[in-house]
């Protein structure tokens, strides 16, 4: 009964595991508002989320433009009075090498992974610490751990980290709950496929999920639950597997042993 009538909002609510977090809400009661770009995607989003249950709003908008924030979560406070949960799903991985990468590559990923959450968070804030409500960030294992032939995604995913932690420490005191959701690969039907053009020059295993890091897919309806659920006893990070939190560690006190490790599960 936690999340009914709660007031959510999720970006990157037209597919994968935005979509499959926003429908995990409605189906635990909640009024939830999805969000992307495309509003052909995002209105077919709409009718699979209220058909699981509850009630769902849905928002066109582009996360790397500031205006449409403040648009965003202001019609949705239009519509619900309140927000109970930000989630920060919208963001895209790449692949290649870092050392090919160009800035500007970097920086554009940077503001679709990164600066977007920022745009929206900052909107969000003051009505998210009005209801002690919950802001979620969907980072990666590359949030805390590189890795190969992702070109600039770590460094784009790298600062999510920082941002929540300093969230934590300012706001949390007054009620917020931030979460840092580090997943491995999620699973797509696209698997394999979608990074054909991007990972042309790469080795094959640039092609697999997680850069050919040896990690099962991961069911996105699961971790959309177990997210929720984390919400609720409002801890700091999820990391998914949870042994991964092991490579953190070993990456931090022996730099060049959490090398050869990553460097062993993508061959």
């Amino acid at each position: 009964m936690y999340w009914t009538d709660k007031a959510a909002l999720v970006t990157g609510g037209s597919a994968g595991l935005g979509l499959a977090i926003a429908r995990a809400l409605a189906e635990a009661g909640a009024k939830v508002t999805i969000a992307a770009r495309d509003q052909v995607r995002l209105a077919a989003a709409a009718q699979r989320v209220a058909a699981a249950g509850g009630t769902c709003d849905a928002i066109a908008a582009d996360v790397t433009r500031q205006a449409d924030c403040e648009r965003l979560v202001g019609e949705t406070i239009a519509a619900r009075s309140r927000l109970d949960l930000l989630v920060n799903c919208a963001g895209r991985s790449t692949r290649g090498e870092a050392s090919a990468t160009t800035a500007d590559q970097f920086a554009e990923l940077i503001d679709v992974n990164f600066l977007s959450a920022v745009r929206v968070t900052h909107a969000a804030l003051p009505h998210l610490v009005a209801s002690r409500g919950h802001l979620v960030f969907i980072g990666s294992l590359a949030s805390k751990a590189g890795a190969r032939y992702l070109g600039a995604y770590p460094a784009s995913k790298f600062p999510l980290a920082a941002y929540a932690q300093q969230l934590r420490l300012e706001l949390g005191p007054q009620g917020l709950h931030t979460l840092l959701v580090c997943p491995g690969p999620i699973r797509r039907d696209d698997a394999g496929q979608r990074y054909e053009s991007a990972a042309e020059n790469l080795p094959e295993e640039a092609r697999r999920p997680g850069g050919g890091v040896k990690l099962q897919g991961i069911d996105p309806d699961w971790l959309a639950r177990r997210i929720l659920v984390s919400c609720q006893r409002r801890k700091a990070e999820l990391v998914v597997p949870g042994r991964a939190r092991l490579l953190f560690a070993i990456s931090q006190f022996w730099p060049s042993l959490g090398d050869w490790i990553v460097t062993q599960m993508t061959k």
